[in-house]
């Protein structure tokens, strides 16, 4: 019995040193969750300034309109030719990602909404009402701009009617809507992507219409 009774302190004593030792360790530090994920989704146009944005006023844009906020639009007035804004905040994504936002035609008979975006390494031009007010398409694709490629639609756009835009870029596609026509659905592997000549002070992104006057607001970027 002896025997016995020490072996039962000599394990009580040990689970009692164990049992301080766990004690006195510190609590431990909830694991990291590793590098803070970009934010999933942006707004780019605050509703009230121009904050971020940048006034185009070179080559095509030397005779901008005025370009002002009214009532959270950001309003692109016509110019003598073209009019437009581009993005000088953060760093957006090339790829894998989507845009939102509504436009409108406020005057005019050309674009109102020509929107210059990135695609990997290159940039591109999403037209809406071109060429006479009603062309849509993508300017350039192989060269050819938005009246003369695969891309290449037509859209009757009414003035001051606000319309849904959702554009996306994936490594394999461009895709965009309007309200809920999908007016491009075009594969890029192998495609050469590019801008015409007016466009080339847009990059990274960018807004521009063409002797019409135009609204733009909830602009929103996504990445997918």
């Amino acid at each position: 019995m002896k025997i016995l009774t020490r072996t039962h302190i000599a394990a009580v004593l040990a689970i009692l040193v164990c049992s301080t030792a766990v004690s006195a360790q510190p609590p431990a530090e909830p694991k990291s969750a590793g590098a803070a994920k970009p934010a999933q989704e942006i707004k780019l146009f605050d509703g009230t300034s121009l904050k971020n944005w940048q006034i185009l006023d070179k080559i095509d844009f030397d005779g901008h309109g005025k370009v002002e906020i009214r009532d959270g639009e950001l309003v692109l007035n016509m110019g003598r030719p073209m009019t437009g804004v581009k993005w000088n905040g953060q760093e957006l994504p090339q790829t894998n990602y989507e845009i939102t936002f509504q436009a409108r035609r406020i005057e005019g008979g050309d674009f109102f909404c020509g929107m210059t975006f990135p695609v990997n390494k290159s940039h591109c031009s999403l037209i809406l009402g071109g060429w006479g007010g009603s062309l849509t398409g993508l300017s350039c694709v192989d060269g050819f701009d938005a009246s003369e490629n695969e891309t290449t639609s037509s859209m009757v756009f009414k003035d001051n009617q606000w319309y849904k835009v959702r554009l996306r870029v994936t490594a394999e596609k461009i895709e965009a809507w309007v309200d809920d026509d999908q007016l491009v659905d075009l594969k890029i592997t192998d495609r050469k992507l590019s801008l015409r000549w007016e466009m080339d002070t847009m990059p990274p992104l960018g807004f521009a219409t063409y002797a019409t006057g135009g609204g733009l607001k909830n602009i929103v970027i996504k990445r997918l």
